[in-house]
């Protein structure tokens, strides 16, 4: 499926060829996220991804930046996550080098203009302010608060307001001088461009790319005792809610075993949550459940938007739900779990970004590549057994976390909910 090769300088290059499309695509992951930060950096990965698409020595607009790609009809953007960071480009296959090219150049030489530096500040508090703003977005922050509480991982990747006026553009760069070096990133290349291709243009264009210290690492999770439930009071329609569990981290094998009884609980319109808690008792239009991976930690979560006036009866229904995962689930539903999966994982590696981030996001987390059909083979393999002795592992009550955004004024009531 994919071939890897190492440049001198430590940056890894790993192609997968998918000569049937037309494009190509090709991401740079840097090994860093908002986990690496200091309390008083909270939000400089996010701020630092935002000014790489303001201008480079090259291309001083923004506007340039966006029209080499656009121009072609591709697409460029990037992300922030809690452990990575990426920047990728999709082009028709003809503008390969192109996309490299504008990529590469983000990379290597942003300008880190001081006004325009100021007026991305703006942007990123309206960026926070719209998040605070949409319920929905709101109350999964505010689960992350309550399953790593006092940590990195459960702070807004973006950051506070406060924090993001404050960040001086020394910190930025001293941040990114630190991070954002050829070491600890990875550039994938997927669809009609082949591997000696992309050696030798990433070799032409990132071989001179400088930069040998040592990455920070990141602080490790200690679970501890705290406060399980968080809830903020908004005049909304709805009450939107998380109620969530520790789960498992990325170099946890078992996490497949998870994936497949989150398929069975809350992914998809088959799903049980989506049957009982919709279909059959109307407490929702909106409602699925689902996992997160980190090195060391993880968690499931189901959130929903209810009435008010259901929430009690809709998280005594989720929470009967999630109890079901500890009994032995019938053939044919687990059949259908696992067809479920490996189509959808098939139809993703139709798109030549999917498959770009499929490899590099395992390769910057796990330094290990799980290929398609050995993870076809692992999905075969999950029985009901598996899930049964996981679930009867993780689901426990005193576990549970929750939070809600709503019309809802009293903890007190809620708290019962997941007592």
């Amino acid at each position: 499926m994919y071939q890897k090769t190492t440049l001198t300088n430590g940056l890894r290059l790993l192609t997968a060829p998918l000569p049937h499309t037309r494009s190509a695509s090709v991401c740079i992951f840097i090994g860093t996220g908002s986990r690496y930060e200091t309390a008083s950096e909270a939000g400089v990965s996010h701020f630092i991804e935002h000014m790489l698409f303001k201008g480079t020595q090259r291309r001083p607009a923004a506007r340039e930046i966006s029209e080499a790609i656009e121009g072609v009809g591709g697409i460029l953007n990037g992300g922030t996550d809690k452990e990575l960071t990426v920047y990728w480009a999709k082009v028709p296959a003809n503008y390969f080098w192109r996309a490299l090219d504008v990529l590469s150049d983000m990379i290597l030489n942003p300008r880190f203009d001081p006004e325009e530096t100021d007026k991305e500040r703006r942007v990123i508090c309206e960026e926070i302010n719209l998040s605070q703003d949409t319920p929905s977005q709101l109350v999964n922050m505010l689960i992350d608060e309550v399953l790593w509480p006092g940590h990195q991982l459960g702070r807004d990747i973006a950051g506070s307001q406060e924090m993001v006026t404050a960040m001086t553009l020394t910190a930025m760069l001293d941040y990114r001088k630190q991070q954002y070096h050829p070491a600890n990133a990875v550039v994938t290349v997927a669809g009609s461009v082949g591997h000696d291709e992309a050696v030798s243009a990433i070799t032409e264009m990132l071989g001179g790319w400088e930069g040998h210290q040592s990455p920070r690492d990141f602080a490790p999770f200690t679970p501890t005792k705290a406060d399980r439930l968080r809830l903020v009071t908004r005049k909304t329609e709805q009450a939107h809610i998380c109620l969530a569990l520790p789960g498992l981290s990325l170099t946890d094998p078992r996490r497949f075993v998870l994936q497949m009884a989150n398929i069975v609980l809350g992914e998809g319109m088959s799903s049980r949550l989506f049957a009982e808690i919709r279909e059959k008792l109307g407490l929702a239009y909106s409602i699925n459940s689902y996992l997160d991976h980190f090195q060391d930690s993880g968690a499931l979560t189901v959130y929903a938007g209810v009435d008010k006036k259901n929430l009690e009866t809709a998280i005594s229904a989720i929470r009967e739900q999630l109890h079901r995962l500890r009994e032995p689930i019938p053939e044919d539903e687990l059949n259908r779990a696992r067809e479920f999966a490996k189509g959808r994982l098939l139809l993703r590696l139709e798109d030549s970004r999917s498959v770009a981030s499929w490899l590099g996001g395992q390769e910057v987390l796990t330094g290990k590549i799980i290929t398609p059909d050995e993870l076809i083979a692992i999905i075969d393999a999950i029985t009901s057994d598996d899930i049964v002795r996981l679930a009867n592992e993780l689901i426990n009550d005193n576990e549970l976390r929750l939070s809600v955004v709503g019309p809802v004024r009293s903890e007190a009531k809620l708290l019962p909910l997941i007592s």
